[in-house]
C-alpha cells in the first residue's frame, strides 16, 4: 500500500524561519520594545511567506506517497506535474539516513536509496522507526541477484495514460478517415455525396468558425484519445519482456493478435531510449533494441521494440536489464555553441521565412488580411523556433562509458543511443561548406544492426577523429597526424 511521510515534516520545513525571527527579535530589543514601521512590514512579509510555505508544505506532504512493491521502491510526488520515480530493489546499492538538528529534535530522518548511479529516491522525512524498518527491508531485498529473475518487465495498466501522448491521437483519426474514404471510393461510392456528410459540410460552412473549429478539434482529440488507448491496449496487452535463457531475449504482447519476438543476445548491439516530444512531456519513453537479424529496416523498426510507452524510469531499468549493467547517460560532452546557431538558422530558414513570404505575397495579390497574418507569423513562430533550437542543442551530447558509446540528440524525438563499441564497423565524417565554416562535423558510426548508422551531429571538428579513435582503438590511427607533424 501507498504510505505517507511523517506529519511532523511540516514543522521541520518551517525551521528556516528561526534566523529571520531571531534578527527581528534583536531589532525589537535594540529599539527598546518599540519597533518601527520596517519591523512591522518585515513581520507581515514573514507571516505571508510562512502561510504560503505552510500551505505548500501541507500540499506536498498530502500529495507525496511511497511504497515498496515486490520489485521496486516507488515515490509519487507533484502538485501541478505528477511524477512517479522508481528504483528497482535488486539495484539498490545503499540506503542512507540523515537528519539535521531540527529533524533530530522531532525524531525525523531523511532516507535516500541509491543505485550507485543517478537513480535515487529521497524520502523527506520519516520517523526514525519507520526509516530503520524501511532500510532493513530494502537492503534485505537488494541482496537478491537480478539473474534469478528472468522477467525484465511486464505490463502495468497505469501505462495506458501514455497512449494519448503518441502520434495516434491525431494521426490515427486522419488515417482511419483516409482509409474509410479510400474504401468507399474503391466501391464506387462518392463520400461527399452521402447525405449526412453533405449536411455536415453545409452546417460547418454556415456556422460561426470560432465555434465549429474548436468543436471539431475537440471531437478529433476525444476520438483520437479513445482510439489510441484502445490501440495501445490491443497491441501491448499481456506485454512481457524476459530472458528465455542465457542467449536470447523474448518480447510477448498482444490481445487479439499475439506477438512474440525473440532477439539473440549475440546479435544485440545496444539499445535506444526514445522520447518523443509529447511522451517526454509526460515523463515517458520507449526502448528499442539495436540488433541484427530482424529483417530490413522497416521490419527492424517494428520488431525491435522492447518497451512500449511507459515511465522513463522503467525505460532506464529495461535498458540496464537488457545490457546487463547500468550505463550512466548523464554528464555527456556538450557540443560547441556553433551547433546551436546552426539549429536556430535552420528553423528560421525553413519554419519562419517561407510561411511569412507566402502570406505576404498572397496578401498583396488577394486580401490585406493575409498581410496581417504574414506580419503576425514571425511574432509567434520566432519564439517557438528559438525554444526548439535551444532544446535541440541542449539534447546534443556524446560520451564513452566503458564498453558503451552514448549518443544523444533530437528535440521532436529525442534518442539516447547506447551502442557497443565493438559493434562499430566504420566511421564517416561529413562536413558541408557551412559546417566547415562553423567548425563542426557530423561523425557517423556504421553498425550492422538497427538503423545501421548512428550520427553524432555537429561535434567540434577538432575532437571528432580523436573521439572516434578512442571508441574504436586502431581503426583511425593510420589516418591521424601527430600535432607536431602538422
Amino acid at each position: 500500500p501507498w504510505r505517507r511521510l511523517a506529519p511532523r515534516t511540516l514543522i521541520a520545513h518551517c525551521s528556516w524561519l528561526g534566523a529571520p525571527l531571531g534578527s527581528l527579535l534583536l531589532a525589537a530589543l535594540a529599539t527598546g520594545g518599540r519597533p518601527g514601521a520596517r519591523v512591522w512590514i518585515s513581520l507581515a512579509i514573514l507571516a505571508a511567506v510562512f502561510a504560503a510555505l505552510t500551505a505548500l508544505g501541507s500540499d506536498t506532504w498530502f500529495r507525496t506517497h511511497y511504497r515498496v512493491t515486490p520489485d521496486a521502491l516507488e515515490l509519487r510526488t507533484g502538485l501541478l506535474t505528477r511524477r512517479t520515480k522508481s528504483v528497482p530493489l535488486h539495484r539498490v546499492r545503499n540506503v542512507d539516513l540523515t537528519a539535521h538538528p531540527v529533524q533530530r529534535l522531532l525524531g525525523l530522518v531523511v532516507l535516500r536509496a541509491g543505485t550507485g548511479g543517478h537513480g535515487q529516491v529521497s524520502l523527506d522525512a520519516l520517523t526514525r522507526a519507520d526509516a530503520e524498518r524501511l532500510r532493513a527491508e530494502l537492503l534485505a531485498r537488494a541482496e537478491r541477484p537480478a539473474a534469478d529473475d528472468p522477467v525484465l518487465s511486464t505490463a502495468d495498466p497505469r501505462w495506458l495514460r501514455y497512449a494519448p501522448l503518441t502520434f495516434w491521437v491525431f494521426g490515427g483519426v486522419l488515417a482511419a478517415a483516409g482509409a474509410a474514404w479510400r474504401v468507399l471510393d474503391g466501391m464506387g461510392i462518392e463520400p461527399w455525396r452521402i447525405g449526412f456528410v453533405r449536411r455536415a459540410f453545409d452546417d460547418f460552412g454556415n456556422s460561426a468558425l470560432w465555434i465549429t473549429v474548436p468543436l471539431l478539434i475537440l471531437a478529433i482529440t476525444v476520438l483520437g484519445t479513445l482510439g489510441s488507448v484502445v490501440l495501445y491496449a490491443e497491441t501491448w496487452w499481456r506485454y512481457r519482456l524476459e530472458r528465455t535463457d542465457a542467449a536470447a531475449l523474448r518480447v510477448r504482447h498482444g490481445l487479439l493478435t499475439t506477438r512474440s519476438v525473440t532477439i539473440e543476445r549475440a546479435r544485440l548491439r545496444g539499445v535506444v531510449l526514445r522520447e518523443p516530444l509529447l511522451l517526454r512531456t509526460g515523463g515517458g519513453a520507449t526502448v528499442r533494441a539495436v540488433a541484427g537479424g530482424l529483417g530490413d529496416r522497416e521490419e527492424n523498426r517494428k520488431r525491435s521494440t522492447l518497451l512500449p510507452p511507459a515511465p522513463r524510469s522503467e525505460g532506464e531499468r529495461v535498458c540496464a536489464g537488457v545490457l546487463g549493467e547500468e550505463v550512466d547517460t548523464g554528464g555527456l560532452r556538450p557540443h560547441p555553441p556553433a551547433a546551436r546557431r546552426r539549429r536556430v538558422v535552420r528553423l528560421l530558414l525553413w519554419c519562419v521565412l517561407p510561411p511569412t513570404a507566402v502570406l505576404v505575397v498572397l496578401g498583396a495579390l488577394l486580401t490585406p488580411v493575409l498581410l496581417y497574418c504574414g506580419a503576425a507569423w514571425p511574432l509567434v513562430s520566432v519564439p517557438v523556433a528559438l525554444a526548439f533550437a535551444d532544446d535541440a542543442y541542449r539534447a546534443l551530447g556524446h560520451a564513452l562509458r566503458g564498453r558503451w558509446l552514448v549518443i544523444r540528440s533530437g528535440s521532436l524525438t529525442r534518442d539516447t543511443v547506447l551502442l557497443d563499441r565493438e559493434a562499430v564497423l566504420a566511421w564517416t565524417f561529413t562536413r558541408t561548406p557551412f559546417a566547415r565554416r562553423a567548425g563542426v562535423v557530423t561523425a557517423t558510426a556504421a553498425v550492422a544492426a538497427g538503423e545501421e548508422a548512428y550520427r553524432i551531429r555537429d561535434m567540434a571538428a577538432g575532437e571528432a577523429a580523436a573521439f572516434a579513435e578512442a571508441v574504436t582503438p586502431g581503426m583511425l590511427s593510420e589516418f591521424l597526424v601527430p600535432v607536431g607533424e602538422r
